[in-house]
């Protein structure tokens, strides 16, 4: 897939710059890995970005000096960029750098940065008199990416469609008599092979009581006739993450399991009807918590109903119940997301669906096309 390019880039950067003017800040700096690539390509696992309203100050050790200058010879190149070298110590050449420029008053990524890195340019700036002052900051970057531009959105589009090969194989793998950790390392197989980078995240089969669990890990537990197994499983593909959950039936389900699924189904349409600009976010979890109440389930249904995807596979924006750490927001064409409820019921099993989903202006497209019916396998 193509990279993002010079102006997607200089968009993205128009949105940080109009948060340094809201905030009063001379300039951020980015330490966060997944907000410094979405700035400015660069996918390293170290780097530093000190954005300010006329530059983009990239400071990167030697093991990236080359793949930034490719990057920059290229369409995906970071507009107004200038490469720091980082001979020993991030933050001494961070310091560097902010008094090079003239930087006073820096934001910073509050929830990235830790005690011990503050406190230490704390120190270092009040010891050498830099007269640099640090603001801690929240989600600025984050604000930006909650809306996908078109790069971001192809790539998503794609990493969703290639799940349907990987599902194939996770439904080849289940059956009575494996491990789950088998039908994981199948899974996982399938997603290299498909083209991802790596998973998004530690893949889930949970079988029988196991699928009670709703973030349980594959384990030794052998797949038995009657079990309800949880398949969760993502990729990553150039960077950016899908997600997709489905809840099969080891033989013919029970009338609960049966029970259990239609519910949980019921509740993912009513949240997907939910889908369309302006529409809270809260909204759309309240639509799919009221199937389950009205089944008897609601007690059963104790996480959220989404997640936002994208560089990151849980991101903003939340799709659950208003909380004063986790506001609700009016859902913008170009949000995508997951719809995940489930409903779980110790000693017995659980079922969860998800999908991915892209906001758009009259509704929302379903990225994900992995049947949803209840499978006997």
């Amino acid at each position: 897939m193509p990279l993002p390019t010079t102006a997607h880039l200089a968009a993205r950067h128009g949105r940080i710059h109009q948060a340094l003017d809201e905030l009063s800040l001379g300039a951020l700096v980015v330490t966060a890995a997944a907000n410094v690539r979405y700035l400015t390509n660069h996918a390293g696992s170290a780097g530093v970005l000190v954005l300010t309203r006329d530059a983009a100050h990239l400071l990167v050790d030697f093991r990236y000096r080359e793949a930034v200058e490719r990057l920059q010879a290229s369409a995906a190149a970071c507009p107004d960029l200038r490469v720091w070298d980082v001979p020993a110590s991030y933050d001494e050449a961070l310091l560097g750098c902010l008094q090079e420029i003239g930087a006073t008053v820096v934001g910073f990524e509050a929830a990235h940065v830790t005690v011990a890195r503050h406190d230490w340019w704390q120190r270092n700036t009040q010891g050498r008199q830099l007269g640099i002052g640090f603001r801690p900051t929240e989600r600025v970057v984050e604000r930006a990416r909650i809306v996908k531009d078109g790069s971001e959105i192809e790539t998503l589009r794609e990493a969703a469609r290639r799940l349907d090969a990987v599902a194939e194989a996770a439904l080849g793998a289940v059956r009575a008599g494996v491990s789950e950790r088998q039908v994981a390392a199948a899974v996982e197989a399938a997603m290299r092979e498909a083209g991802y980078e790596r998973p998004a995240f530690d893949t889930i089969v949970a079988s029988g009581p196991h699928a009670a669990l709703p973030h349980y890990r594959a384990g030794d537990r052998m797949l038995a006739a009657g079990d309800l197994v949880v398949l969760d499983f993502g990729g990553v593909l150039d960077g950016y993450c899908c997600d997709v959950t489905r809840t099969v039936s080891i033989g013919p389900p029970s009338p609960e399991a049966r029970r259990l699924y239609t519910a949980v189904y019921d509740a993912q349409q009513a949240a997907l009807a939910a889908v369309r600009p302006g529409v809270e976010t809260s909204a759309v979890d309240a639509a799919a918590r009221q199937v389950l109440e009205a089944r008897g389930l609601g007690a059963a249904f104790g996480h959220g109903t989404g997640h936002g995807l994208g560089l990151d596979v849980h991101e903003e924006p939340r799709i659950t119940r208003p909380r004063a750490d986790v506001p609700s927001v009016p859902l913008l064409p170009g949000m995508v997301f997951t719809i995940e409820p489930g409903a779980y019921l110790p000693g017995f099993g659980g079922v969860r669906i998800e999908d991915d989903v892209l906001v758009t202006e009259t509704g929302c497209d379903v990225l994900t096309a992995v049947p949803r019916e209840l499978v006997s396998l």
